[in-house]
């Protein structure tokens, strides 16, 4: 009896000594996540939106939480990773609030760049759909369907923050967007086949992203629109 309890005892006090050492560890650990950069980009696209569209601070708050995690979100839902990452730890919320507060206090900064919101959309574009590609990869998913997967944690934030905005989703709009994330995607894919370094390719796929997305933007690259019908649709009565 005495033995169990030293066991039961031991096993609790090594239990709070991780504990410590993980919350102790966290603030070193989270500056070297990959996941640290993309939410931040992302989390900055919609707050700079939010406050674009004059909400008050808690809409620019939840603006930007919604926009850092809700594709990854959905993409983990999908795959069987429960709970999604953006739930395991309080430091998304926290990343995201940081990028909210700086956002709403500080919008004239940003928006001395021109078009602010695109760009940091365009990077976190191309970094959800590698990643969104490579974790579904990793839990056995087809590879067209992780793309896809990569595609939607890649666009399902922007979509989200779109909607709550009372915006057109931008991935509805003739100018490239989705297409963007699936060339990403694509690479990932590829390399996967022919047994390529996901490392490898990561930056060139990023890259690849936020060339078209940029060139989308300043140069007008867009897929053709849907032919102009002759006559409105009548609604029925």
């Amino acid at each position: 009896m005495h033995s169990s309890e030293c066991c039961i005892s031991g096993a609790c006090t090594r239990h709070v000594d991780s504990l410590t050492d993980f919350n102790h560890a966290a603030p070193q650990r989270i500056f070297h996540d990959p996941r640290f950069g993309r939410n931040v980009r992302f989390a900055i696209s919609g707050a700079l939106l939010a406050v674009q569209k004059r909400m008050d601070i808690f809409g620019v708050l939840v603006l930007a939480f919604v926009t850092a995690v809700a594709g990854g979100i959905v993409r983990d839902l999908v795959i069987g990773a429960t709970p999604p990452d953006a739930f395991r730890s309080w430091h998304m919320l926290a990343l995201a609030a940081v990028a909210g507060m700086l956002c709403f206090f500080g919008a004239p900064i940003f928006e001395r760049f021109s078009y602010p919101v695109q760009l940091f959309d365009a990077a976190g574009l191309g970094i959800f759909a590698v990643s969104g590609t490579q974790k579904a990869l990793q839990f056995g998913i087809d590879p067209i369907m992780a793309a896809a997967l990569g595609v939607v944690s890649g666009i399902g934030g922007g979509i989200l923050r779109d909607v709550l905005a009372a915006r057109l989703p931008s991935v509805l709009h003739t100018q490239i967007y989705a297409v963007a994330a699936m060339a990403a995607a694509a690479v990932v894919v590829v390399a996967h086949a022919f047994g390529v370094q996901i490392t490898v390719v990561t930056f060139p796929a990023v890259a690849l992203c936020f060339f078209l997305r940029v060139m989308a933007i300043y140069r007008g690259w867009s897929l053709p629109p849907a032919p102009s019908s002759a006559s409105e649709p009548q609604t029925p009565r």
